[in-house]
């Protein structure tokens, strides 16, 4: 029997968050189920739309006492629309889909799913995102993270789903096009017959961008052609990191040797043409969906050795994990990848198609299950 799954989240904008909700969505619809997403907007509504769900609007992500007043709305819509699911991915969410749901007839009320997809600040307000009667941990890490600071949590409850990424989406040996390479190379013609390296993440203090700057001088120093690609853009309302940033540069005369590329939606073919791609999150991610990504294309990564980012690194590409915060070790490693490059095996365990399938097996585990308690 085809079910109706509701996803809810703040908003339908860019980021790992909505991406995942619109590829659970598109398989619900491939296998023959009904897709709701409640958000409050965003530019990927259309295409969740084309693809065949449905989008209701609700600022569900809009932190006010008014807010509270969508509880009562959410569950004229679980019972309206006959809902089987609710899966909820993120706090405010979760929450007014919590108290909807727990005001409903036991009996005949939704199941609730979340999904932890990442490591929150431990307190009363996150704790919802354990609340869920099935709890989707997007690693390994993220599982230890809820049983070791909410100890209370059935650790059969938790399920863990890693993402994934489309080997149709990132092929092995991808190549960009003749055009996208012509304008390339004219606009950094300072990249010809460098060892390009590359940290692909929003520039902020914890993704290592300052980490990336001091590894690209020390390798400069031993005398490698490297060059360094920052992609990435601070938030529009933090930039002192940014400025500091590039005071490193300037104070450590690599200008020459680093380019700040900005936002760019052309990650794959940078990464594609890299000759190593970083990972330098100076805490434990969640999951290395970008480490992911390059070694999916064959590019050699380099990573701090925790969170999801190692998960990944082990069981596809282990020689390139190295200590966290440790700049010599990263330097070194990058020599090595320099003087010999190494060869990024195939066999790739997250895939996107596996993320979706665990996903959907959950959903209709629990409509067979009566309790929801």
């Amino acid at each position: 029997m085809p079910l109706t799954v509701v996803q809810i989240l703040p908003a339908l904008d860019v980021g790992g968050v909505e991406r995942g909700t619109l590829e659970i969505a598109s398989a619900l619809v491939r296998n023959g189920h009904r897709s709701i997403v409640i958000s409050g907007g965003g530019r990927l509504v259309k295409q969740l739309v084309n693809e065949g769900s449905e989008h209701i609007t609700l600022p569900v992500g809009k932190k006010s006492l008014l807010t509270l007043l969508l509880i009562s709305r959410l569950k004229k819509i679980l019972i309206n629309e006959n809902v089987s699911v609710i899966h909820s991915r993120s706090r405010l969410p979760a929450w007014i889909s919590y108290l909807a749901w727990r005001s409903m007839d036991a009996q005949h009320r939704p199941h609730f799913v979340t999904t932890v997809h990442g490591p929150y600040t431990v307190n009363r307000y996150s704790r919802i995102m354990v609340r869920g009667e099935r709890v989707i941990a997007i690693s390994e890490f993220i599982r230890d993270h809820i049983l070791q600071n909410y100890p209370d949590t059935d650790p059969n409850s938790i399920e863990v789903i890693h993402r994934g990424v489309s080997s149709d989406q990132f092929p092995r040996g991808f190549w960009p096009a003749q055009e996208w390479l012509a304008n390339w190379q004219q606009t950094y013609p300072g990249l010809n017959g460098k060892f390009v390296v590359t940290l692909a993440a929003r520039i902020t203090r914890w993704k290592g961008q300052d980490d990336f700057i001091e590894i690209v001088n020390s390798a400069v120093a031993r005398g490698l052609p490297v060059h360094g690609l920052v992609a990435g853009a601070p938030h529009q309302n933090k930039t002192a990191f940014y400025d500091q940033l590039r005071n490193m540069v300037k104070n450590r005369n690599l200008d020459n040797h680093i380019t700040f590329l900005g936002h760019r939606d052309d990650l794959k073919e940078i990464m594609a043409i890299s000759n190593v791609v970083f990972s330098l999150a100076r805490e434990p991610e969640a999951f290395g969906r970008t480490a992911l990504e390059a070694l999916c294309l064959g590019t050699p990564v380099i990573a701090y050795d925790h969170g999801g980012a190692a998960e990944v690194m082990q069981a596809i590409f282990p020689e390139g994990c190295i200590k966290p915060l440790d700049i010599i070790a990263a330097v070194t490693r990058l020599e090595e990848f320099y003087r010999t490059r190494p060869i990024v095996p195939q066999n790739n365990p997250f895939t996107l198609a596996q993320m979706q399938n665990k996903t959907i097996n959950l959903y209709e585990s629990l409509s067979q299950v009566t309790s929801r308690t």
